[in-house]
């Protein structure tokens, strides 16, 4: 089987690079592009256009958004969905205005405070990490970023239950930018989902419990599959 991997915000493939290995025991990994267009359904349309045929699908933080819209668009190809700190809701109007205002700015990097604020609170000064995170936002430079911070979010809690196939949502007990509330949301709202809150970890899961978000895919694809 095959797993495509969706990042969040300004992140790239090296968001996952402790999970490939632990991952490999599925198969084939593949790495969404989320980084040419400026709409969910562009992204999603993009991500099935290098996908194979059938494929479980790991969608983080805004790659969550996608992969929803992913799996509402190709029922019959994602054999499993896992939606990791990410959110069925849209973006407030004050939220809207941000982001809008921030899309606008030059790119000089992303902020180190921003970033701290993504992890678990015993993590916010490893310089290491929140260095690493920023390059990576580096590498995907400023036209990215303006794509990415103007990406319209429109709510899909309506819409969660147009979601067909097998899902693990999994939030972080200590993440300070997507509440276990919005994880809890979805599970409730897609057919059959079930939920898993990793402890100990701030909204970063890939890097921050890599071991634990690998085990709980691996745990959940399993069945998962022998459904599908």
């Amino acid at each position: 089987m095959a797993v495509v991997l969706l990042p969040g915000f300004m992140l790239d493939a090296g968001l996952w690079d402790e999970m490939t290995p632990l991952l490999a025991p599925l198969g084939p990994i593949h790495h969404g592009d989320l980084f040419q267009d400026d709409t969910l359904q562009g992204m999603a349309e993009r991500v099935l256009a290098g996908a194979p045929e059938r494929f479980a699908l790991v969608g983080f933080s805004m790659g969550g958004f996608v992969a929803r819209e992913v799996a509402r668009m190709a029922p019959g190809r994602v054999q499993a969905l896992v939606l990791v700190a990410t959110s069925g809701r849209g973006d407030s109007a004050s939220q809207q205005a941000r982001r809008g205002a921030i899309s606008g700015r030059a790119f000089r990097g992303m902020s180190r405070g921003a970033i701290a604020r993504g992890l678990h609170p015993d993590r916010a000064g490893d310089t290491v990490l929140v260095d690493r995170l920023r390059a990576m936002g580096d590498r995907l430079g400023g036209e990215v970023f303006g794509r990415q911070s103007s990406l319209p979010r429109p709510a899909f809690d309506t819409r969660l239950a147009e979601i067909a196939c097998p899902t693990l949502v999994v939030a972080a007990a200590q993440d300070a930018l997507r509440s276990v509330a919005e994880s809890e949301e979805l599970a409730a709202g897609i057919p059959g989902a079930q939920l898993r809150v990793i402890e100990g970890s701030g909204h970063m899961i890939p890097i921050e419990a890599p071991g634990e978000l690998a085990r709980l895919i691996l745990d959940f694809t399993g069945p998962a599959l022998r459904q599908a």
